[in-house]
Formats: structure tokens, sequence, C-alpha cells
């Protein structure tokens, strides 16, 4: 089994400029960004402009470390414990599942595990000790 962990960076609206600020500031290279209005659309919900302009993902090389970006849905706020979170990328949904159900006895499922239009497994648990971690699948290649 193959894991990954990232630091990622959620933000009120501001993903997009703290990605230029760390591109100039750290030298980090943009390996990737999609915002939410590449993302699917719901059309009994439509969303301004604003809205669809906001970073779903961005994924950032800081030297040899991947960092990822995107700002919260609208409606949310930053609270202490989602600001920065820990993104665990697996190769299989079985190896998804199984870091999913052990970090969230004894915490929360902010997330359930489940398909996602980005991911066949992806859930967010904040663990019993207050860390919240993002579970992504890759998608096979």
């Amino acid at each position: 089994m193959t894991i990954e962990v990232n630091p990622f960076i959620l933000l009120e609206g501001t993903a997009r400029e703290a990605v230029s600020f760390y591109q100039e500031s750290l030298d980090a290279k943009l390996l990737f960004m999609q915002t939410v209005g590449e993302g699917p659309q719901n059309p009994e919900a439509p969303m301004s402009d604003e809205e669809k302009a906001r970073i779903a993902h961005s994924v950032l090389k800081i030297g040899e470390t991947t960092m990822f970006m995107a700002d919260l849905e609208p409606g949310q706020t930053r609270q202490t414990g989602n600001g920065l979170n820990l993104c665990i990328s697996t190769d299989t949904a079985e190896a998804s599942e199984q870091l999913y159900n052990t970090l969230k006895e004894g915490g929360q499922v902010d997330i359930e595990l489940g398909p996602a239009y980005f991911s066949p497994a992806y859930g967010m648990v904040t663990d019993k000790f207050g860390v919240t971690f993002q579970i992504f699948t890759k998608r096979p290649r």
C-alpha cells in the first residue's frame, strides 16, 4: 500500500491570492488548479460568478513537498482546526476505507466516505484528538 500525507489549507475565498503569494514567496510551482465553476453544477442551486470563481482544489509543489489548497464552501467559516488539515492519498478505495474507519473511531465524521466526481472514494474525519483528515483515493491511471 502506498500512502502520502499532504498539508491541505482551506481559506475563505482567498485561495487564489494565497497560491500567488506562495508562488512568489516560496517559489512554489502550481501543478493543478480547478475552480468550483469548472466542476459539476447543480441546476437547482445556481451559483453566483463569485462562488464559481472560488478554488475547488489546487496543488502546489514547494521544494519536495506537495501542498493542497482550496476555498471553503460558501457559507462555511474557518474555525480552529479546519483551516489546516492533513490529506491522506491512497491508491485504492479499500485502503481509504481502512484509514477512514480507523481515524473516525472516537472522533467525528465530517464527510461520509464515498465516490466523488474527483475520487473513487473520498471522505473527511476529525479524529479524537481534533485533527482533521481528508481521505482521498487516486483515480487509476
